[in-house]
């Protein structure tokens, strides 16, 4: 189990994290400074010295944004995928006001061009170990691509 964060260090990662996830790149140091009204650049490098050795992030002092958040996807090597609430009506994919927001996951993980996240809702899928607000990633297929033990997901009724 990793070391404890103290309150200042876990809100640095937090604002890390969701800087991150808006700009597809990590904050310099003066602006995470700034967020926090912290006026030395050696007190922001301290706190992110700290996270790194408690192992949360990965430094390279040599570049003005050299941290990496450990466990999170490089957005490189990421795929913005859309999240839904609900299965699309054509069961396919998401409408442009469906989307709720976008996650960044590692392009390992999303195989299909127009894969999406959707959220479970009630016992639809306990058997499967699915409880409700889960989030399920699928991918659009046809007939012809699904083979024996797939798990599907469509709409009662649907095409």
């Amino acid at each position: 189990m990793p070391p404890a964060l103290n309150e200042i260090e876990r809100r640095i990662l937090d604002f890390m994290v969701s800087y991150l996830r808006e700009n597809t790149y990590q904050p310099s140091i003066r602006e995470i400074g700034e967020r926090f009204g912290i006026k030395s650049t050696k007190t922001v490098s301290e706190h992110l010295q700290a996270l790194a050795d408690k192992g949360f992030v990965e430094r390279d002092p040599s570049r003005s944004r050299g941290v990496k958040i450990l466990g999170m996807a490089d957005p490189a090597e990421g795929v913005s995928v859309p999240v839904l609430s609900r299965l699309p009506d054509d069961g396919l994919a998401p409408g442009a006001g469906s989307v709720e927001t976008r996650y960044l996951l590692d392009r390992r993980l999303v195989g299909a061009t127009g894969a999406f996240l959707v959220q479970a809702h009630g016992e639809e899928a306990a058997a499967l170990g699915v409880e409700a607000g889960d989030y399920l990633l699928l991918e659009p297929s046809s007939l012809e691509e699904l083979a024996d033990g797939c798990v599907v997901a469509a709409r009662p009724g649907g095409s």
